[in-house]
């Protein structure tokens, strides 16, 4: 894969299984009604544009115009199919996990921008923490704590009780991050 920003490396290799999964359905018309249910899912999780794109893209639509409209993460997701279907070898590894560390500096952006009183960043977080809980483990813990990293809790021990090892890294890097972002 030729080298890319690191959020968007960090998007693909959140998203590879599904933009494998839509790519292997465009290619394969057996695989259209598996496929609609799963889209089906991710309109119901708020991916209601990606979800749109990807049916234009289904419908034979290879140009960029079927990105106007997406978000940052959602186009990158979008480019990610439609170079798959071209050559699958641009695909995102199916092994390859996502980094922790290098959700902290978005997330932290995010959690400063929130408590600003930036609607969007709020609204986002929001959404992020109902799909956290929504997983459970550290990333439930972590959800639940959003709110409370918004509202200026810094004290790594009460933030992370309960957390495992991952887990803590990530909240000990988002505050670290934080803190660099009130140095300025």
């Amino acid at each position: 894969m030729a080298q890319l920003p690191a959020a968007a490396e960090q998007i693909l290799r959140v998203h590879a299984q599904f933009i494998h999964a839509v790519v292997q359905a465009m290619v394969n018309p057996a695989l259209k009604a598996e496929l609609d249910g799963a889209l089906q899912a991710a309109e119901a999780q708020g991916w209601g544009r990606l979800v749109g794109a990807i049916r234009q893209i289904g419908q034979g639509r290879r140009d960029r115009s079927v990105l106007l409209g997406l978000d940052d993460e959602d186009r990158v997701i979008a480019e990610a199919i439609l170079a798959g279907i071209i050559d699958p070898a641009t695909l995102p590894p199916l092994d390859s996990q996502p980094e922790a560390g290098a959700a902290a500096p978005g997330l932290a952006a995010m959690i400063e921008a929130a408590a600003r009183g930036d609607v969007q960043a709020f609204a986002a977080l929001a959404n992020m923490a109902e799909q956290m809980v929504k997983a459970g483990g550290d990333m439930a813990r972590l959800g639940g704590i959003m709110r409370r990293l918004i509202d200026g809790e810094r004290d790594a021990d009460l933030l992370t009780r309960g957390m495992g090892g991952l887990g803590r890294e990530l909240v000990l890097d988002i505050l670290g991050q934080l803190a660099k972002q009130n140095k300025h």
